[in-house]
């Protein structure tokens, strides 16, 4: 015979069950009743920053709450992102993620963050690339720069991530051209280190450098992306000057492990409400990005897919890791 103390202390355990239950639907349900932090992993200014920043305002009117960038720049992007993984898992720590932090910087350098410590909500933009010198250098063609850099002399070029990296590692696989990295930790510092002569190229995102190009303080040679620059038609991709090499950037949301689904599918559902909003489309347009929707679920297995690609690459190449 079943005791009354017993039968209390299992409807006990029911009520804490369902108030349990019904605490956690209300957390849902209000969320986000306060200010969201989006920790962008490059400094102010730079294309993934402006990303970033177009996106927020675009989440903020579906989300009813203040989206707030803060930057967290340095070892070639993925110190935001550890950043956001050690975070509380509420989503109100929202990490900007370049592909590069999960495809790339791994198979290069020792990392704090690894895929399984965030949960990829959304893509949201791809952006793009160029081998930019300075004016006065003697380098008129893409060939010329190559040239230079198979003399036997390292042609040193600034960087603040690594698909910007990759581009000369590739270029110098595949031509025996000897190119050597010096780190930012933005791809503006990357343009001022190239306008004061401390490094001989970079490859540049547009806002980074387009203003320096119109003033012709910087000379474009070729595109790094698949296409041309709708600014400068006249000049060509690095396939079409013949060499095969090119690189393509997603940017996406990361929220830390551990986030609630439904949480996680808000914030997706915001993401993808932000780009269909014309104004927000234009600016991402604007900083010479494309924004482009990919849900978390699709994302991630494009991460990983790439990841392994990449990867390959790099050990086929012999590519050093970076110290």
């Amino acid at each position: 015979m079943i005791s009354i103390s017993t039968n209390l202390v299992r409807l006990s355990r029911i009520v804490v069950g369902a108030t349990a239950l019904i605490a956690s639907t209300v957390v849902w349900a209000d969320f986000p009743d306060r200010p969201i932090t989006m920790v962008v992993n490059f400094g102010p200014g730079g294309v993934t920053d402006l990303m970033a920043r177009a996106l927020a305002s675009g989440m903020e009117e579906n989300l009813g709450q203040s989206v707030v960038v803060e930057n967290r720049p340095g070892a070639l992007g993925t110190i935001g992102p550890a950043h956001v993984a050690r975070q509380k898992a509420d989503g109100y720590t929202l990490a900007i993620v370049s592909a590069s932090v999960i495809t790339t910087t791994p198979h290069l350098m020792d990392v704090s963050v690894q895929p399984e410590d965030l949960i990829q909500v959304a893509g949201f933009g791809k952006n793009r690339y160029a081998i930019v010198v300075n004016t006065e250098s003697e380098s008129q063609t893409i060939d010329d720069l190559i040239d230079s850099a198979k003399k036997g002399e390292s042609v040193f070029f600034g960087s603040p991530s690594t698909p910007n990296s990759l581009i000369f590692f590739d270029l110098g696989r595949k031509t025996g051209a000897d190119f050597e990295l010096i780190s930012y930790k933005s791809g503006p510092d990357a343009s001022l280190a190239l306008l004061s002569g401390d490094v001989a190229a970079i490859a540049a995102n547009p806002p980074d450098v387009l203003s320096h190009l119109r003033a012709n303080k910087l000379r474009m040679l070729a595109s790094g992306s698949e296409e041309r620059w709708p600014e400068y038609p006249e000049i060509p991709t690095l396939k079409e000057a013949g060499y095969d090499v090119s690189v393509e950037a997603w940017a996406s949301v990361a929220v830390p492990a551990g986030t609630p689904q439904e949480i996680v599918d808000q914030l997706e559902r915001s993401i993808k409400s932000a780009l269909d909003k014309n104004e927000v489309q234009e600016k991402i347009r604007q900083v010479g990005a494309d924004p482009q929707f990919m849900s978390g679920m699709a994302y991630t297995e494009y991460l990983t897919e790439e990841r392994k690609k990449i990867g390959d690459i790099i050990e086929d190449s012999d590519i050093p890791r970076i110290k």
